[in-house]
């Protein structure tokens, strides 16, 4: 009977989603570089249906904005495969967005601090009401925002933004320092 209840309380905590056992130094980890990667309109980007709701991702080069709520994913789901086939690292510079392309790069800023990072986005997510875009646990930790689900801006990095570095200036709209 002990060892029946040890395997479910096994079982539990590992589909449980949280922080890594040791993490390792994150201070020095450059943000995503974005590239201009082709967008496929199969694989990730075909539209697609979870928990009764038709998500339609963009299959074209497209400007696109948003704010919300983030949420961040942990070890539950670290090694496993993406949405593109990609092992996720919870340690890598990565996003899961239910429409934005797979792969496509993005800058997502916490207006709370100011902080802000470019991140490629090669996973689907977040599922739950409310909540715009899942960080990788580096993404979460860099930007302060491991202690809960809280307000982000995105904005999607456009091959035209790639081409010219634009990306990389400083944003008007952000009042700061931070390249938008």
């Amino acid at each position: 009977m002990a060892a029946l209840l040890a395997a479910c309380a096994s079982t539990r905590s590992q589909d449980r989603d949280g922080p890594p056992q040791s993490v390792p130094a994150l201070a020095h980890l450059r943000d995503a570089e974005p590239k201009i990667e082709p967008i496929r309109s199969d694989g990730p980007n075909r539209p697609y249906r979870v928990f009764g709701r038709d998500y339609v991702p963009l299959t074209q080069d497209v400007a696109f904005r948003q704010t919300g709520l983030a949420s961040w994913y942990g070890r539950k789901y670290h090694g496993r495969p993406t949405s593109n086939g990609e092992i996720y690292d919870m340690f890598a510079m990565t996003v899961a967005h239910p429409t934005l392309p797979i792969p496509s790069y993005a800058r997502i800023s916490n207006p709370a601090n100011g902080r802000s990072v470019v991140v490629r986005v090669n996973d689907r997510g977040p599922f739950h009401t409310g909540r715009i875009v899942d960080l990788s646990y580096a993404v979460a930790w860099k930007l302060d925002l491991l202690g809960a689900v809280a307000p982000v801006e995105l904005e999607r990095i456009t091959f035209e933004k790639i081409r010219d570095g634009s990306w990389r200036r400083a944003s008007l709209h952000s009042g700061g320092t931070n390249p938008f």
